[in-house]
Parts: C-alpha cells; sequence; structure tokens
C-alpha cells in the first residue's frame, strides 16, 4: 500500500485538485449543461422534440413569469437581508460574547436540530397557528386586541416570509459564526489596548475577517430561498406564485424543456446575484489577505 502511494505520489496532493475537478465536473457540472442543452428543446403533445430553438425561452419571457421571477427576487432578498439583520449579531454574541460552553452548545444543538426534520413537517406547524381560527387570531380576539379573525396572517406573502426567515436562520448563523469564532482574541484585545471603541473593532477586525462566512451565509440562505417552493405552496395557498410553483407545473404537464429553461434562469438569476456581491465586497476587503490572516 505504501509503494502504492508513492508510486502515485498522493503525498504530496499532485492528485487532490485534479480528483476534486473531475469528480466536480461529472457530479454537479455535467448534469448543469445537460440541463441548459434541454432548455433549447420545446415540448409538443407531451413528447419532447429534440430539435434545437428559441421557443421554450421565448415562451418563459412571454407567459407572464417574469413578474413570477420579480416576485420570487423580492421575497428570497428580502429573506436574505432579514436573516443577516438578525443573523449576524447573534453569531457574533454566541463567537464572542460572554456566554458558557454550555450555553454555545446548547445554542448549535438548536441550530442544528432543524436539518434532522423534514421540512413539511416544519411548515405543516404553523397553519393551525397562524389559520382564521388557529393560535393567534383567538388570542388576539379573547385579549380584545382585534375584532375580528386576521385573514393576512395565512395565504399571504408576510407568513412566507416569516416562516421562510425562521426556516433559513441556521443557514445564516453557522456560517458567520464559524468565520467569528475562529478570529485570534488577541487581534481584539489589541486593538481594544490601542484605545479602539467597540464599533473600531467591529469594523476594522471583525467584519472584514468574517466577510467569509458573511459570502457563505448569503450563499446559502440566498439560494434556499429562490429555490423555496414548501412555504409558498403550505403558507401561500396558490396566492403567492414564485419560480419553484411554475417549475413544479410545468414538471406535472411533462414539459420538461420549460422545466430545464426555469431551473437554468433561477442558476443564472443566483450567478448573477452572487457576482454582483462579490464585486461589491471586493471594494471593501481583499479575501486574499482576510484568508491568509484567518490562516495564520
Amino acid at each position: 500500500m505504501r509503494n502504492l502511494t508513492q508510486r502515485l505520489n498522493l503525498g504530496d496532493g499532485r492528485w487532490a485538485l485534479p480528483c476534486f475537478i473531475g469528480v466536480w465536473s461529472l457530479l454537479v457540472i455535467a448534469p448543469l449543461v445537460v440541463l441548459i442543452v434541454f432548455s433549447f428543446f420545446q415540448t409538443q403533445y407531451f413528447m419532447t422534440v429534440y430539435k434545437p430553438s428559441l421557443y421554450t425561452w421565448n415562451d418563459l419571457f412571454s407567459s407572464g413569469r417574469f413578474e413570477v421571477t420579480l416576485r420570487t427576487l423580492r421575497i428570497a432578498l428580502t429573506v436574505t437581508l432579514i436573516d443577516l439583520a438578525i443573523g449576524f449579531p447573534f453569531a457574533l454574541w454566541l463567537a464572542k460574547g460572554k456566554t458558557s460552553r454550555t450555553v454555545q452548545a446548547i445554542a448549535l444543538a438548536l441550530l442544528t436540530i432543524p436539518f434532522f426534520i423534514d421540512l413539511s413537517s416544519r411548515i405543516i406547524v404553523w397553519r393551525p397557528i397562524l389559520d382564521e381560527h388557529g393560535l393567534i387570531n383567538n388570542f388576539l380576539l379573547a385579549t380584545h386586541i382585534a375584532s375580528a379573525p386576521q385573514h393576512w396572517l395565512l395565504y399571504t406573502e408576510w407568513p412566507v416570509h416569516f416562516v421562510m426567515v425562521i426556516s433559513n436562520f441556521p443557514m445564516m448563523v453557522l456560517p458567520i459564526y464559524m468565520a467569528i469564532n475562529v478570529i485570534d482574541d488577541t487581534l481584539i484585545a489589541a486593538c481594544q489596548d490601542l484605545g479602539g471603541s467597540p464599533f473600531r473593532v467591529l469594523r476594522d477586525i471583525i467584519l472584514p475577517l468574517s466577510l467569509p462566512g458573511i459570502l457563505g451565509g448569503i450563499v446559502f440562505t440566498l439560494g434556499s430561498a429562490l429555490a423555496a417552493w414548501v412555504e409558498p405552496s403550505m403558507l401561500g395557498g396558490g396566492f403567492v406564485d414564485v419560480l419553484s410553483n411554475s417549475i413544479s407545473s410545468a414538471y406535472s404537464a411533462l414539459r420538461v424543456p420549460m422545466v430545464a429553461a426555469l431551473s437554468t434562469f433561477v442558476v443564472v438569476l443566483l450567478a448573477l446575484l452572487l457576482l454582483i456581491l462579490t464585486l461589491a465586497m471586493r471594494r471593501f476587503v481583499r479575501f486574499g489577505e482576510v484568508f491568509r490572516s484567518m490562516k495564520s
């Protein structure tokens, strides 16, 4: 075994990057290329016609789905910004606040528990809470805060936003927590010893060094929000139409090229948003220096 390892030169890691690129290309890039190719076919009589054309893309933009795209983008960006505004202070408190190891362990356990529970099961429990005759409306009526049931608590965009913020909160917090947790405390202490205020510590030390975690949290949250379909379906009641609903209906109608075009459009939209975010962040910090400082 040692001789085989020496012959392959695995010890110096020469094969690691090519193997990773090969496996990644086979499992991720190749299916994505097939998806893009299928988007240029069309469906006739529930059959896919393997003749390249722009018919499916023209149908996508001429069938009112552009409004659905804007709604999906608005909901995804709103959920991501809310999670970032709440998640960053929480991650900062959890990593650098005066919290015991027990509190940190409990908080991390609570953040990871939702990953072991089916998403539909986590969402469906909100319906009897937000329903017209649910827990919140009964409380509002019993305390005379409201004189009639509040119908906007369910089957509108509000519950979709609310539950998506809760569902994606762990995906925003965990990367930021991991990035802040590895920041050397001596850097923070040195800044404070030199007369740096808490705002200066946050601006000059914590924010630059935690940007990889912030970017990771934004990627996970934004990608999940763009592809969300459980929350709009269960809590929107058909009144909150998003791209995932269009993909589901196209799949039910056996319109495979339309499914491919919609999925490709979501991927391109996410890639453009991440490119804009990366270019905007590069104006404030150099990622190479950030990663080198974290490594050291």
